[in-house]
């Protein structure tokens, strides 16, 4: 039976060093901390600026491992686009913040291995829900009204612009 290791670290997108608590439980694992550190880096460019949890599986035997990414909330990663630190208490009547739909998006894009949307437009709105839901602005409009923009159509050059990265990913 396989003696396995689970390290479980916190680091910011793109940012993990050889530093602890990272590198001597890489080391003591077994592995080449240089290289584990990278592909870490690698994997979490896309996330600059938030707090990713990385699950380290090794294999002790083998020294063969496996890298995955617990991501942020969607809550925590609108809160950060726009500064905030918690969401409104009352979304209906206090807003947090404004964001751009392009902020969206790249929500969107960010957490596409978490939506179970079909496209782009269907993710984009899923998060428009909890911006809404966090007392959230977008294009200085109620996230509800940008919905029904979506939905005739207003927006459609800008996701165009961003339909290659979301097959991409």
């Amino acid at each position: 039976m396989a003696r396995l290791k689970v390290i479980k670290v916190q680091v910011e997108g793109g940012k993990a060093s050889n530093a602890p608590p990272l590198g001597p439980a890489l080391a003591d694992a077994g592995l080449n901390v240089a290289e584990v550190v990278s592909k870490i880096n690698e994997m979490t460019e896309p996330y600059k600026g938030h707090t990713i949890t990385v699950k380290i599986i090794v294999d002790l035997d083998t020294k063969e491992y496996t890298i995955s990414l617990e991501l942020p909330t969607t809550t925590s990663l609108l809160l950060s686009f726009v500064g905030a630190a918690e969401p409104s208490g009352d979304p209906a009547h206090k807003k947090v913040g404004n964001l751009s739909l392009e902020d969206i998006i790249k929500v969107a894009l960010l957490k596409k291995s978490e939506l179970n949307a079909k496209n782009l437009k269907a993710a984009v709105k899923t998060i428009l829900g909890t911006a809404r839901s966090i007392g959230l602005t977008v294009e200085g409009k109620d996230p509800k009204e940008v919905v029904a923009e979506l939905n005739k159509g207003l927006y459609d050059d800008v996701l165009k612009k961003y339909e290659v990265e979301w097959q991409r990913r």
